[in-house]
């Protein structure tokens, strides 16, 4: 099939509403917002503490934030099968080839990126904004909040990034959930899966549907800071 007849055809189906092509689509975002609702509190207080304490190994533990968001999501997705494979130590879960394992590796390969991200920011947040806070008398939980707040863009900016990590990724998603129609076919595998197979139409239209997602996403948060700095000027 040549490219202009695939897109034709890659947009006909996304207009006439495909059930098989938006069943995946759900379950893309299903699986995905999930990982990232799991992983975005402990991943942000983490990346907050980092930036935020002194403490022996901090250097380490920095480098290790950043060493893990260059790991491949297939050996993540290596891993999470040796440990949820029958013979695996949670094995008991029955999460191999299901939604819940997918969710699990999406949450871990948004962890790093969500941690990077927030420590990042906290770091290049003037700490004058901290030390006020804690002259005023607030708690370590009200400074935290004070600070997290200053730097809630680049926080938006983590979990957007995160999201944009987790659905694009296709190693963990394919090793842990088996691609199983209607059931664990994400976006990205389903993708693979119609190239393999020489049938471009759902694959094309699948693809649109993640570039409308990623500019929907940035362009929402794009939004949201020209409204702010609006208003702060008009104030």
């Amino acid at each position: 099939m040549l490219l202009p007849e695939a897109t034709h055809a890659a947009f006909a189906l996304l207009l006439s509403g495909d059930a098989a092509l938006w069943g995946i689509v759900w379950i893309s975002l299903k699986t995905s917002v999930l990982g990232l609702l799991l992983a975005a509190p402990p991943a942000v207080l983490l990346g907050y503490a980092i930036a935020s304490y002194r403490f022996p190994g901090r250097r380490i533990a920095i480098w290790l934030v950043q060493a893990t968001l260059s790991l491949p999501t297939v050996l993540i997705g290596l891993l999470l099968y040796l440990l949820l494979s029958r013979h695996g130590p949670w094995g008991s879960l029955h999460w191999l080839f299901s939604q819940p394992g997918i969710v699990l590796g999406q949450c871990i390969i948004a962890t790093p990126v969500l941690v990077a991200f927030t420590l990042a920011a906290v770091q290049a947040l003037d700490p004058r904004y901290a030390d006020t806070a804690i002259a005023l008398g607030a708690s370590r939980w009200r400074t935290m909040l004070t600070v997290l707040h200053e730097v809630r863009f680049g926080v938006m900016a983590a979990v957007i990034s995160g999201f944009g990590r987790v659905i694009s990724e296709v190693g963990c998603a394919l090793m842990v959930g088996g691609n199983i129609a209607g059931e664990t076919r994400t976006i990205t595998t389903a993708i693979a899966l119609e190239t393999s197979k020489g049938e471009f139409a759902q694959g094309i239209a699948l693809g649109i549907v993640l570039v409308v997602l990623a500019l929907a996403m940035n362009g929402a948060l794009m939004l949201l800071q020209g409204d702010t700095r609006s208003a702060g000027a008009g104030a």
